[in-house]
């Protein structure tokens, strides 16, 4: 198992690594996802700025992936998948900033894949194969723009909306997975990766079936159970099996 993330440093440089267990990062070459090359340098965690692990050129989310989600509502068949803009990337440690006229909005917890090689129109082996490790997300979510519009592009895309991080962990089962949302401290949603109703592999399969996907791009698998506001002040913290740190965010 290995973890990597991305970092800025006091300098304004940024950088990649491997997160050590000791709190150190070994300082390695990009893009890790090709060769992990090790450049010899080290800096100290808490020295450092992380920020998103990757740079994705395309961010596409699964709903309605988990029974405990679905809330009485069908199955969705096809499932059901939308993009989130590269503008609402935030990363651990950034705040999530709730739009003055949004209404009610909620976290919700995700596991998230991140792809590590150019993928199109691929077998499900090849899309399983393509799979470079996992992160944490966040789908953040405003509920009355949700349900009153006819797209989803500002309950799920605003500014901030689309978290992850704050590292990418690989060597792990897609299928022996957990995920966890804090709010405050308080543990609001538990899910598995073998709970979803579309598994990992098959949903990289049908996406890149028709979405070309490039190493870096990310895709949100689901909620789990059910979610609760947010409000200003609020610590929301996800949680992901393999990652040392849970992505962390403040709530303005």
């Amino acid at each position: 198992m290995t973890e990597f993330v991305r970092f800025k440093n006091i300098n304004g440089d940024i950088g990649a690594g491997l997160l050590e267990n000791n709190g150190s990062i070994s300082v390695v070459t990009e893009p890790f996802w090709e060769k992990v090359e090790l450049t010899g340098e080290s800096v100290t965690l808490s020295d450092v700025q992380l920020l998103p692990p990757c740079q994705p050129s395309n961010i596409i989310c699964v709903g309605l992936n988990y029974r405990s989600h679905l809330g009485g509502r069908p199955i969705p068949d096809p499932p059901l998948f939308f993009f989130k803009p590269l503008s609402s990337i935030a990363g651990h440690g950034d705040q999530i900033v709730l739009p003055d006229d949004a209404g009610r909005v909620d976290p919700e917890g995700e596991i998230v894949v991140v792809i590590g090689s150019f993928l199109q129109r691929p077998t499900l082996a090849q899309a399983e194969a393509a799979i470079f490790g996992f992160t944490a997300g966040n789908d953040v979510s405003a509920r009355e723009w949700q349900n009153g519009d006819g797209q989803w592009w500002r309950a799920k895309g605003s500014d901030t909306f689309g978290v992850f991080g704050p590292s990418i962990v690989t060597g792990l089962k897609f299928d022996s997975l957990e995920v966890k949302t804090f709010v405050n401290d308080t543990e609001v949603q538990h899910g598995a990766s073998s709970e979803l109703i579309v598994s990992i592999p098959e949903i990289v399969h049908r996406v890149a079936s028709v979405v070309t996907l490039r190493a870096g791009d990310i895709i949100f698998t689901g909620t789990p159970g059910s979610t609760s506001p947010l409000n200003a002040g609020d610590i929301v913290e996800i949680e992901v099996t393999g990652l040392t740190l849970r992505l962390s965010n403040s709530v303005t």
